[in-house]
């Protein structure tokens, strides 16, 4: 599990480094309702291409190492040359995981998918631009009707019924069609 205070410590260290990170997933959703209302077992987030290598070397000093590629993975180079993971899950020790989805900006400041293929999903800047609350701390997340989004089209887990729920109910927001 991943508690509140791993979220903020890593939040905090890769913002420190320059590192900019959307929270996603279960945490993105709690940090959007400004509070935690489960146990969550990974911290998801979004990060930009060119920074993953710097992401993956300040978390290794802290003990995590790649657990394992997303089938979506997608094998690009970054703006060092280097062959880079665009979907992955990164894991300590103690099994706290992080999940990390990369992506790139446009010139109209869209963020780009790395792990797709093709055009796919495309977070516009207003899809990016949620703000949230951990422990007190802001944090940057995807919209409330991003998080709606991106989990439709697929059958849920009951938990994550109940997280979308918890959402539509504060932001008023109606399922995706």
């Amino acid at each position: 599990m991943v508690s509140e205070e791993d979220t903020l410590r890593i939040y905090k260290l890769l913002n420190a480094n320059g590192i900019q990170v959307w929270v996603v997933g279960g945490w993105g959703i709690d940090a959007l309702l400004g509070e935690q209302t489960r146990p969550h077992k990974d911290l998801d987030i979004l990060l930009l291409l060119d920074d993953v290598a710097q992401m993956r070397e300040l978390l290794g000093r802290s003990g995590y190492n790649l657990k394992e590629l997303w089938e979506e993975n997608r094998w690009v180079l970054d703006q060092r040359g280097s062959e880079t993971a665009t979907a992955f899950v990164l894991q300590d020790p103690n099994g706290r995981e992080i999940d990390a989805h990369a992506l790139r900006f446009d010139d109209q400041q869209h963020g780009i998918p790395a792990w797709e293929a093709d055009e796919g999903f495309i977070f516009k800047p207003e899809d990016l631009a949620g703000q949230g609350e951990v422990g007190g701390l802001a944090v940057q997340c995807i919209s409330a009707e991003t998080q709606l989004k991106v989990h439709a089209g697929y059958e849920l887990p009951e938990y994550q019924v109940w997280d979308l729920e918890l959402l539509r109910l504060k932001f008023d927001s109606k399922p995706p069609v």
